[in-house]
C-alpha cells in the first residue's frame, strides 16, 4: 500500500474532483512565488486526450474504433493494417507524447536541445556510438517494405496528433519547457521508432559493466580474489533454461533431443595475458570439460583456468582512471530500462496444460526494469476487424510508446514472453593510436571519422569529432581522463609502446544494422511454433529469452540474438591491434538453444544460464544471473504438480508475488548461533532483541515484516564489512570514505616512525550501480566461504576489526541494529521492511531535475513494498547504495491459452502520461498488492468492458 495513502480512488468522478481540489489548493499556495498564474487548472487539463465522440484523422482509409476500458487501456479496431498502426500512433501520442519525444532525443543524442548544456556529455557519448545513424541504416537497408509501410503509417498518426496540439495541449511538461526555452517538437519519423530499439539494447547489453568492474577490481585485488567474486554458475543446484540437447556435429544445428558427443563439449579458457614490465598476468578464462584454460604468465594455473599462484594488481594508472571515467559516463546515460547490473532481468515461465487446471498452457511474464512515471509499458490491443493476409493482426499486450506493434503479449493463436538472456555482445578494445590512425596487425590504419554538432538550448553549439576503428567507435575520446587509458593495461607481450596510453573502442552488436523491427512484426502475426521461431531468428538485439505457448496446447522456448564468436572469453579489455582477438563471426539462429514441449512439463527463464556450458560448444556469456529466482520458480512449480497437483491462474499470480529470500535461508541459521557480546549490557540487550526477530522467521519479505527489515540490514552490513570496504574506490558508493592502504602498497600499516600509511579514500560510483550490490552473484560468493570461518574475506582491519566469520557477522548484526534504530526507531516490534524498502515514482526528466513545484506535480509515492533482491517478486535494491527500490516487476501478466478472455495483466502505473489524469497511476495500488486486472481480448469481451469509445474518420 502507498505510505502516503494518495492512490487514486476507484470512483472516477470523486477522484477527479479530489485531484482538482488538490491542484487548486497547491496553486493558491504557490501563487506568491510566481507560479500561480502560470500553472492554472486549464494548463494541467489542456493535454488530456479526447476519448469519446468522433475525430478526423488524415490519411485513414476507413473508420477506426478506439475502445477504452475503465483504466483507459485502448483497444483499436481497423479494416487495414495501415489504418491500425496510424491509429496506434495517434492514440499513443494522445497519452504519451512527452515520453516519446524525450526518448527520440535520447536515442539521437539530442537531449541538450530540450534540457540545456547539462546533457552535452550524454549526447556526445550517444553520438559517438551512433544509435540514430545505425537506426537510419537499418531503415534504409535492412527492413522489409511491409515493416517500413507500418512505420510510416504509425508516424503519420503521431504527426496528425501533433498538427493540432502544441505546448500545454501536448502535456504539462511542454508548458514548463516552453516557459523555460520555447522548445517546439518536430514531426515524428519512422527512424525515431527504430532508434528506440538501440536504447532498449543498451540497457540490456550484457556484461560491459562487469568487464569494467573486473578491470577496476584488479587495481586492489589479486586475480584469485577476483575469481572468487565472480564464481562459476552452480549448474548442479540451479537448473538452466534448457536442460538437455546439443548441437548436431553433422548439421551444425541445435537439437533439443540430441546428446553431446565427446570432444564437442567444453569452451576453451582465454589465454592469460602477460603483464607489462613484470606485472602479473590476467587469469585464463574458466575452461570446461573439453579444453582447460591456457596458462597465464607469470602465474601458473589449475586445469580449470583459475590461477593457482601468482596474481597481483593487473590494471592500474591510466587504465584505472580511464575505465573509471568510462564507468562514470555510462552512469550518466539515462537508464530507461534499469540500472546496469545483476538485477535487471525478468521472470517468465510457461506450464503445460498437462499440469494446469485449464487443460491448456498458462504463461506468465514480469520484466524487471527501472521504476518510472509513466511506466515504460503501454497496454493496448490492435485488431483487424477481419483478419486476412493483408490485415493479419489480432494482438494485445504491452507496447512501447513510440513504436508500432506489441512487444510482449498474445494474439489469437500464440502468446509470448521475454526475459533478458544476458548474452555477451560487447567488448572493450585497447587501441594504440596516433592523431589520425590506429595500429592493427603491425600496420597503421586511418580512422573513420565524422563530425557531429550538438545544439544546446540556451547555449552555443558544440562540435565533436567521432573516430572509429575496425572494433567500433573510440569511446575514450569523450572524456579527458579516458585519454590516459592503458598506461599500465595488462596485455600480453609483445605489445606496442604505450606512450601516453591506449585508447578504448567499443565493439557492440547493436552498432551493426539489423532486422529486429521486422522480427517484432513477425512475432505479432505468428500462428504456430514454426512461425514463432522464424520471427525469433530476426530478433538480433537485444538478445532475449523468448518463451511460447499456443491455443493448441504447445509450449516452447527459443534463444535468439546476434551473438559474437570470439577466441577468448570477453571478460577483460582486449588488445585491438592483435588479429587473434577479433570476433570471427556470429552464431547462426539454428545453432542457438530451443525446445518444444519438454517432458518435464514447464519452462522457466529468469536470467539464469540458458544451457550447461559442458553440453554446449559455444560461449554465450560467462556472466549469467546465478539462478536464485529461476530455481525458486522451478521449486514452486514442482511442489505444486507433484502427486498429480494442478496449477491455476491464481497459482501463477501468487508465484509472481513470492517474496522468499534465498540468502536468508542460507545465512540466518548462522546468525542465530552468534553469541552477541557488546561493549555493555544495554547494547548487548539491544542487539539480542533484534536477533530474536529471526527466530521462527519463514524467510518471506512481506512489507510489514520486522524480521525481513533486520535480516536485509544485516546482509547489507555483512557485504560492506567483508567485501565492500576492500573494493577500490571506483566500485564503492560515491561519498563513502574510508582510511585504506594505497593500492600496490604492501608495506606495514605504519612506517618506522610510527606514522600511519593509510590514506583517506572516497567512493566514486552512483548508488544504483555500486558494489557489492547484494544480488545472487553475492549469494554464491558468500556461500563459497560460509563454511570457511577463517577465510581472509571474513577478516577486517582496525581496532574493532573481525578476525573470523562469527566476529564479522556479530559486527554486522550490531551495525544493523543501530542503523535501523536511526531509521525506524528503538522499538524493534515497530520495524517493517516496507518502511525501509520504498518505491518512489519519478517522471524521467522534469520530475528529477525540474523546478521543485514541477517535481511535486509530476512525481508520486512512496509505496512500502514487499519483495527484494533476487526474490521472484523482484523489488530490487542495491545493498551498497541503500534500501530504496531501484528496479521492479514493471508489469505482470498471466495468459490463459484455454480462454484468452480469462487472462490477466497489470501495469506499474497507468495508461496516461499526463499528471492528474485519472489514469496517470491508477494501477499502482493494485500492482503493489499483487493484484491483476481482467484482460479482455475478444470483441465481445472488449465491448462489455468499454468505458469510452472514440471514432476516428478519414
Amino acid at each position: 500500500m502507498p505510505a502516503n495513502k494518495t492512490g487514486p480512488s476507484g470512483k472516477k468522478k470523486k477522484g477527479r474532483r479530489a485531484r482538482l481540489l488538490v491542484i487548486t489548493v497547491v496553486l493558491l499556495l504557490v501563487a506568491g512565488i510566481g507560479f500561480g498564474a502560470y500553472w492554472s487548472v486549464s494548463t494541467v487539463r489542456a493535454s488530456f486526450p479526447e476519448t469519446s465522440g468522433t475525430l478526423q484523422l488524415k490519411g485513414l482509409g476507413g473508420q477506426v474504433k478506439v475502445a477504452r476500458d475503465d483504466h483507459g487501456i485502448p483497444q483499436i479496431y481497423a479494416d487495414s493494417a495501415e489504418d491500425l498502426f496510424r491509429a496506434q500512433g495517434f492514440v499513443q501520442a494522445q497519452d504519451r507524447f512527452w515520453e516519446m519525444d524525450v526518448r527520440r532525443h535520447l536515442t539521437a543524442g539530442r537531449l541538450s536541445e530540450m534540457f540545456g548544456d547539462g546533457q552535452v556529455e550524454t549526447d556526445a557519448f550517444i553520438r559517438t556510438m551512433g544509435w540514430r545513424k545505425v537506426a537510419q541504416e537499418e531503415y534504409d537497408t535492412k527492413l522489409s517494405a511491409t515493416t517500413k509501410k507500418y512505420l510510416q503509417a504509425y508516424s503519420d498518426g503521431v504527426n496528425a496528433y501533433l498538427k493540432d496540439h502544441q505546448g500545454k495541449s501536448l502535456s504539462v511538461e511542454y508548458a514548463a519547457l516552453e516557459f523555460e526555452n520555447e522548445y517546439k517538437p518536430e514531426k515524428w519519423t519512422p527512424v525515431d521508432s527504430v532508434a528506440w530499439l538501440k536504447a532498449m539494447a543498451w540497457d540490456l547489453r550484457g556484461n560491459l559493466q562487469s568487464e569494467i568492474d573486473r578491470s577496476l577490481a584488479s587495481t586492489r585485488l589479486s586475480p584469485q580474489q577476483i575469481e572468487q567474486l565472480y564464481p562459476a554458475y552452480p549448474y548442479g543446484r540451479n537448473k538452466p533454461v534448457v536442460e538437455g540437447g546439443a548441437v548436431d556435429p553433422a548439421t551444425k544445428e541445435f537439437d533439443p533431443k540430441a546428446t553431446p558427443t565427446e570432444g564437442q563439449t567444453g569452451q576453451p579458457g582465454q589465454t592469460g595475458q602477460t603483464g607489462q614490465n613484470g606485472r602479473n598476468g590476467q587469469p585464463g578464462g574458466t575452461g570446461t570439460a573439453g579444453t582447460p584454460g591456457a596458462n597465464g604468465t607469470p602465474g601458473t594455473q589449475n586445469n580449470n583456468g583459475t590461477p593457482a599462484t601468482g596474481g597481483g594488481a593487473g590494471a592500474a594508472g591510466g587504465l584505472r582512471s580511464g575505465l573509471t571515467a568510462l564507468s562514470g559516463t555510462l552512469d550518466k546515460i539515462p537508464a530507461l530500462l534499469g540500472p546496469s547490473g545483476n538485477g535487471i532481468g525478468s521472470n517468465s515461465w510457461v506450464v503445460s496444460g498437462q499440469y494446469t487446471t485449464t487443460g491448456k498452457p498458462l504463461l506468465a511474464n514480469d520484466p524487471h526494469l527501472a521504476p518510472q512515471l509513466p511506466s515504460l509499458w503501454y497496454q493496448m490491443g490492435l485488431h483487424c476487424t477481419k483478419t486476412s493476409a493483408a490485415c493479419p493482426f489480432d494482438v494485445a499486450g504491452y507496447t512501447f510508446a513510440g513504436m508500432p506493434g506489441v512487444v510482449i503479449g498474445h494474439n489469437q493463436d500464440i502468446a509470448w514472453g521475454m526475459t533478458n538472456l544476458g548474452a555477451d555482445v560487447t567488448d572493450l578494445y585497447l587501441e594504440k593510436v596516433t592523431s589520425d590512425s590506429y595500429l592493427y596487425d603491425n600496420k597503421q590504419v586511418p580512422f573513420a571519422t565524422r563530425k557531429e554538432t550538438i545544439k544546446v538550448a540556451g547555449g552555443s553549439d558544440r562540435t565533436i569529432t567521432v573516430r572509429s576503428t575496425r572494433n567500433g567507435p573510440v569511446v575514450s575520446d569523450r572524456n579527458s581522463e579516458l585519454g590516459k587509458v592503458g598506461q599500465d593495461a595488462p596485455v600480453k607481450d609483445p605489445a606496442p609502446d604505450r606512450a601516453e596510453g591506449y585508447a578504448v573502442a567499443l565493439r557492440w552488436t547493436a552498432l551493426d544494422a539489423g532486422r529486429t523491427m521486422d522480427a517484432l512484426m513477425d512475432l505479432n502475426r505468428a500462428t504456430d511454433f514454426a512461425s514463432f521461431r522464424k520471427a525469433a531468428a530476426g530478433f538480433e538485439v537485444p538478445s532475449q529469452n523468448l518463451i511460447y505457448a499456443d491455443t493448441k496446447g504447445n509450449f516452447g522456448y527459443q534463444a535468439p540474438g546476434r551473438i559474437p564468436v570470439r577466441k577468448g572469453d570477453g571478460r577483460m579489455p582486449a588488445p585491438g591491434w592483435d588479429p587473434a582477438y577479433q570476433w570471427t563471426g556470429f552464431l547462426k539462429p539454428e545453432e542457438l538453444p530451443w525446445e518444444l514441449n519438454p517432458k518435464r512439463g514447464y519452462i522457466v527463464t529468469a536470467n539464469q544460464a540458458v544451457i550447461d556450458n559442458k553440453k554446449y560448444p559455444y560461449a554465450l556469456t560467462g556472466d549469467w544471473g546465478y539462478g536464485a529466482r529461476s530455481q525458486r520458480i522451478n521449486d514452486l512449480i514442482q511442489s505444486k504438480i507433484k502427486d498429480g497437483g494442478k496449477i491455476s491462474t491464481d497459482d501463477m499470480q501468487k508465484m509472481q508475488m513470492d517474496n522468499s529470500s534465498e540468502i536468508a535461508k542460507l545465512l540466518t541459521p548462522y546468525l542465530l548461533k552468534i553469541n552477541i557480546k557488546a561493549e555493555n549490557e544495554r547494547e548487548t540487550k539491544y542487539v539480542r532483541e533484534a536477533q530474536k526477530l529471526l527466530q521462527g522467521w519463514d524467510y518471506t519479505q512481506e512489507a510489514d515484516s520486522a524480521a525481513a527489515a533486520y535480516f536485509n540490514a544485516v546482509w547489507r552490513n555483512t557485504l560492506k564489512l567483508a567485501f565492500g570496504n576492500k573494493l577500490p574506490k571506483e566500485l564503492r558508493v560515491k561519498g563513502q570514505c574510508l582510511r585504506v592502504r594505497p593500492a600496490n602498497d604492501a608495506g606495514p600499516q605504519e612506517d618506522l616512525d610510527g606514522n600511519t600509511r593509510l590514506v583517506r579514500e572516497c567512493g566514486e560510483r552512483e548508488p544504483d550501480s555500486a558494489q557489492p550490490d547484494g544480488g545472487d552473484r553475492w549469494f554464491e560468493v558468500v556461500r563459497g566461504i560460509l563454511d570457511k570461518p577463517n577465510d581472509d574475506w571474513w577478516k577486517t582491519g582496525g581496532r574493532a576489526g573481525a578476525g573470523n566469520r562469527d566476529e564479522l557477522l556479530a559486527r554486522a548484526m550490531k551495525d544493523a541494529r543501530w542503523e535501523l534504530t536511526s531509521k525506524l526507531g528503538k522499538d524493534v516490534d515497530s520495524w517493517s521492511w516496507g518502511r525501509l524498502h520504498q518505491l518512489n515514482l519519478k517522471n524521467q526528466t522534469l520530475g528529477k531535475e525540474g523546478p521543485g513545484i514541477v517535481r511535486w506535480m509530476l512525481n508520486r509515492g512512496p509505496w512500502n513494498l514487499a519483495g527484494g533482491e533476487a526474490a521472484v517478486n523482484a523489488a530490487g535494491w542495491n545493498a551498497a547504495g541503500g534500501y530504496d527500490v531501484i528496479w521492479v516487476p514493471s508489469m505482470r501478466m498471466v495468459v490463459n491459452l484455454a480462454d484468452l478472455d480469462k487472462s490477466r495483466w497489470i501495469n506499474l502505473t497507468g495508461a496516461s502520461g499526463h499528471a492528474y489524469n485519472a489514469h496517470y497511476y491508477d494501477q499502482t495500488d493494485k500492482w503493489a498488492k499483487g493484484e491483476l486486472l481482467p484482460w479482455a481480448f475478444s470483441a465481445d469481451a472488449v465491448k462489455k468492458g468499454t468505458d469510452a469509445e472514440l471514432t476516428l474518420k478519414p
